[in-house]
């Protein structure tokens, strides 16, 4: 999750300094029009494809595995706390060793 927050604050940067730069080369009223459509296009729209992606990719894990049901697991990150490692559908952190019901 970390990721995609990173990514969209790096192409937000890139895409104001960009439209910043172009700002003299458009018309007032066609600058606020081309400004929304790249933001929503480039930064927005990418932005909830990859949560999308993210949450396809993860309910595996919150609905198949051990560490789903641990105390120690962080919903929200795929997270274990303990082990600060995040598990797959093949790789559990503790092995099953330290696994605590919530």
């Amino acid at each position: 999750m970390g990721e995609i927050i990173y990514k969209t604050l790096i192409r937000l940067g890139i895409f104001l300094l960009v439209l910043w730069f172009l700002k003299n080369y458009f018309d007032e009223k066609y600058f606020l029009i081309i400004s929304l459509f790249v933001i929503y296009f480039f930064i927005f729209h990418p932005a909830y494809l990859n949560y999308k992606k993210f949450t396809e990719e993860s309910k595996n894990i919150l609905t198949g595995t051990l560490c789903s049901s641990c105390k120690h697991f962080d919903e929200s990150a795929i997270l274990c706390t303990k082990y600060d490692k995040h598990p797959t559908e093949n790789y559990i952190p503790c092995e099953g060793n330290d696994w605590e019901p919530k």
